[in-house]
């Protein structure tokens, strides 16, 4: 049966995407079958992955309001064992269209509960915000995976999202765990990234990956031209991070991963 992570942080630009992205292809690559679904407007895991957001048929917004089956909306990027639930705008739309629906918040894990023994790992990239499309992937979810810039705001809002995360866990999802913390945007030339490790480490009582992803121009280039990290530039730092935190995903709780 494949596990379910959602990837979410409310605050934006600390490499939730890029992350979703990235680890999705790393786990690919490392023989892993992957559905990614995109539950972002901004649509950027899909176009991140090679596909055409704006000419998409049958995206999460038409899987979301029952137009479509799940099968249906999955498509074939690429790469081998990757596919994705692609995003557009349209999904703006979604909080809207919902309302006065029945369970809305199960909607998304009744769609995956049909496909997801057929995967290794289904990774959910969820919108910069606590909405509904959040709250519909941290349902249908096995855990949550946070993560985190290197700077100094790093914690602000880190509390919400875990109150979120408990919430979510209380009422809808009794299963519901935490994946743990990635420690995105490192910068090994400040002090600062250092410190925030450290901050986090000493203030959290969450799983901290041990893999810290680097401020890395390579990552930053790799979304417009619509390749993850590890065919864009195989040899990059940020190739070689993004494979070894999908190895640890890989190992999570397994006794031999030291």
């Amino acid at each position: 049966m494949g596990r379910i992570i959602a990837i979410a942080n409310q605050k934006g630009g600390v490499g939730k995407t890029t992350t979703a992205i990235n680890l999705s292809a790393c786990l690919a690559e490392a023989e892993q079958k992957v559905l990614t679904i995109d539950m972002d407007p901004q649509g950027n895991a899909t176009s991140g992955l090679g596909i055409d957001k704006n000419s998409v048929e049958n995206s999460i917004y038409e899987l979301i309001l029952g137009e479509v089956e799940i099968e249906d909306a999955i498509l074939e990027t690429e790469f081998d064992r990757l596919s994705i639930i692609a995003s557009n705008v349209n999904l703006a739309a979604a909080e809207i269209e919902l309302i006065g629906i029945q369970e809305k918040e199960y909607i998304l894990k009744r769609a995956v509960e049909k496909v997801r023994n057929q995967y290794d790992f289904v990774i959910i990239d969820c919108p910069p915000s606590l909405n509904m499309l959040t709250i519909n992937a941290m349902t249908t979810a096995d855990t949550v995976l946070v993560p985190i810039q290197c700077e100094y705001y790093a914690l602000e809002g880190l509390s919400q999202l875990l109150h979120t995360v408990n919430l979510v866990k209380q009422r809808l999802n009794p299963e519901l765990e935490m994946e743990g913390v990635v420690f995105t945007m490192y910068d090994a030339r400040t002090n600062l990234s250092l410190q925030v490790v450290e901050n986090v480490k000493s203030n959290l009582k969450q799983t901290i990956y041990k893999t810290i992803i680097p401020r890395n121009i390579r990552l930053a280039e790799a979304p417009s031209h619509g390749l993850p990290i590890n065919v864009y530039d195989s040899k990059s730092t940020g190739a070689e991070s993004y494979r070894l935190l999908a190895e640890e995903v890989i190992h999570r709780g397994e006794e031999e991963w030291q």
